[in-house]
């Protein structure tokens, strides 16, 4: 499966760690598409930490009303570009605990950082991977860090980020959450939920 998704990062248009960090915060309970039609213009505006920490709440929500939860998002947005200003010197750390301690940065944020604007391991459980995890056995539970803990016994550092990657796609195109593809899955030949889905 991974050759089929083979060099897909994340569908987030982004300049550098922050710009990731904070498109990523924006991507909850939102489209990607959505997100990359508003970072831009932030962006333009508010080009860094420094500058999104003192930007007017305000003129934050208007730009970002469109990906949802505006006013929540705008908080966490510039709770996390003060403390990399504070705290980071501006720049957004490379270590899983630094990554962690910023407000509202769970481990799968912290991972996909890690993972794509940085080069460093990380597996990026979110809603698509844990879906396609569970289905192809490679995890029993719904808890992501349980998730994270399991496939990292099962693959090498290396190989964490695009395999990643390609569970978030496959999650996408075919395993989808209602009236998945198992058909037409190029899993299918792995994966015990798809061979029981099309009997």
């Amino acid at each position: 499966m991974r050759e089929v998704y083979s060099g897909q990062g994340t569908a987030l248009r982004y300049d550098g760690p922050f710009q990731l960090l904070v498109a990523t915060v924006l991507s909850a309970q939102c489209t990607d598409d959505q997100v990359n039609r508003v970072t831009p213009v932030l962006f333009g505006r508010f080009p860094d930490a420094r500058a999104l920490a003192s930007a007017q709440p305000g003129e934050v929500e208007q730009i970002i009303h469109s990906t949802g939860f505006f006013r929540q998002k705008a908080r966490s947005i510039q709770a996390i570009a003060r403390a990399l200003d504070d705290r980071f010197n501006g720049r957004v750390p490379t270590s899983m605990e630094d990554l962690t301690s910023l407000p509202g940065v769970g481990r799968k944020t912290a991972n996909l950082v890690r993972g794509l604007a940085f080069g460093l391991p990380g597996l990026i459980v979110d809603t698509h991977f844990r879906r396609v995890a569970n289905r192809l056995g490679l995890a029993a539970t719904l808890d992501p860090t349980k998730i994270e803990m399991a496939v990292a016994d099962l693959l090498p550092a290396e190989q964490w980020t695009d395999f990643s990657n390609a569970l978030i796609w496959h999650g996408r195109r075919f395993c989808l959450a209602r009236a998945p593809r198992c058909a037409n899955c190029p899993a299918l030949a792995d994966c015990p939920y798809g061979r029981a889905q099309i009997g």
